[in-house]
């Protein structure tokens, strides 16, 4: 197994004092932590978290008890199927360990303001989906304020702990917003999901997937027309399995397995509870290293292997870069002089369109026509106005935001 010992680093900031003992304890013990996702990998973090002394935490997801969930989505049990993830989990964690507090939503991460998000130090996702990681990891770099001479304000930063596993393998990374690569500075290293052409799959099958996608997409429809395919019946599976593996055998393809049939058709790498723990456990201790300062926090990416065709099991930590291009945390600048007395809305015919301002880690105008409705009444005040209501800064620098650039917006007055 490759050591790890020496590739750990400090952050360069940490906005808690190094804590031990009965200290390090109270100080976990006065702690709010949000969790996003209450699957196989979040109920690993839920348990490891209340087992290691935070007493609230808040736990966020709108999926239901599955069947297929029981064998790793240790929480749940067969009176739960049906029923909110988050609810069930918070209910089990709180019965068996009473002095921790866990409070759960059943609502999609983007229907929670900005300011629900500010109420916790450390996020941790284990979340199973790009576009979900990309919204929070928006979310730690919009909360993050920055003073007069445009340096970030440490006691502003959010941390955002990302946590996932595909079978055998996992990873966690730590997310510092303007210290380390956010999530959006590594989207290009993500691999590209496969497809397969469909002409391919029907003629020339070259690989086993090939097989398997010819027995699911054209002989279930053919020779079981009028039975509609259930991917959690075993029988169903098992005939497909059954059929490409004899299209395997007559083009001579090896590697044909029920395993990778049931991947195939449901277009999931199976889950495996010991991952979970895994990283689930290694999540748990980077939060706990951010608040009580006890340690080197991960800098800033771990991989762990525990099938590996060339290393076997192994960990490798990898220092990611922040890319100077990226659309998130690489801050643009721009002055814009104006009178006090001009009303705020002068900001959006000098910007991008479709794009949001925000001060103090709150949406103060936005441009966006499905929401401007809603910050009409502050679209006429003044810059004044908005001062005297402490709404903004005599200094004054927003933040904006558009799907393409985040800007810096620094406000002079005349």
């Amino acid at each position: 197994m490759n050591s790890i010992l020496n590739t750990y680093s400090p952050l360069s900031t940490d906005i808690y004092n190094e804590c031990h003992g009965q200290q390090m304890i109270d100080e976990l013990a006065i702690q709010k932590i949000l969790v996003i996702g209450a699957g196989g990998l979040g109920c690993e973090i839920l348990k490891s978290l209340a087992l290691s002394g935070i007493k609230e935490i808040h736990v966020i997801d709108l999926d239901t008890i599955d069947l297929t969930n029981l064998n790793r989505q240790f929480l749940f049990r067969m009176k739960d199927v049906g029923k909110y993830k988050a609810e069930v989990a918070a209910e089990f964690i709180m019965k068996r360990i009473p002095s921790c507090k866990v409070i759960p939503y059943t609502k999609k991460i983007q229907e929670f303001p900005i300011n629900f998000y500010q109420e916790f130090p450390v996020i941790i996702a284990g979340l199973d989906n790009i576009e979900a990681r990309r919204w929070i990891n928006r979310v730690v770099i919009q909360m993050v304020q920055r003073d007069e001479n445009d340096k970030v304000i440490d006691e502003s930063r959010h941390y955002l702990i990302d946590g996932g596993t595909e079978g055998l393998n996992g990873q966690a990374r730590v997310i510092s917003p303007f210290e380390t690569a956010c999530y959006e500075c590594t989207l290009s290293q993500l691999p590209k999901q496969i497809q397969f052409q469909m002409c391919t799959i029907a003629s020339t099958p070259r690989i086993p997937e090939h097989c398997i996608a010819y027995a699911y997409e054209v002989l279930w429809s053919k020779e079981q027309s009028d039975l509609k395919l259930d991917k959690d019946n075993f029988d169903h599976i098992n005939w497909i399995y059954q059929r490409a593996l004899e299209r395997a055998q007559q083009f001579n393809i090896q590697g044909v397995t029920y395993k990778l049939t049931l991947g195939v058709v449901k277009n999931i790498i199976p889950a495996v509870a010991s991952t979970n723990a895994i990283i689930a456990s290694i999540c748990t201790v980077e939060c706990i290293k951010i608040l009580t300062g006890n340690g080197s926090q991960l800098n800033n990416y771990i991989q762990w292997y525990g099938q590996n065709h060339q290393t076997g099991i192994g960990i490798n930590v990898i220092q990611q870069e922040r890319l100077e291009e990226c659309t998130e945390c690489s801050i643009q600048s721009l002055e814009i002089t104006v009178k006090r007395t001009d009303n705020i809305s002068i900001l959006l015919t000098l910007l991008p369109p479709d794009i949001e301002l925000y001060s103090k880690g709150q949406t103060l105008i936005t441009n966006n026509i499905r929401r401007k409705q809603g910050f009409a009444h502050i679209l006429e005040k003044t810059f004044q106005n908005l001062i005297d209501e402490k709404l903004i800064d005599e200094k004054t620098t927003l933040q904006a935001y558009d799907k393409h650039k985040t800007i810096n917006v620094r406000v002079l007055y005349e």
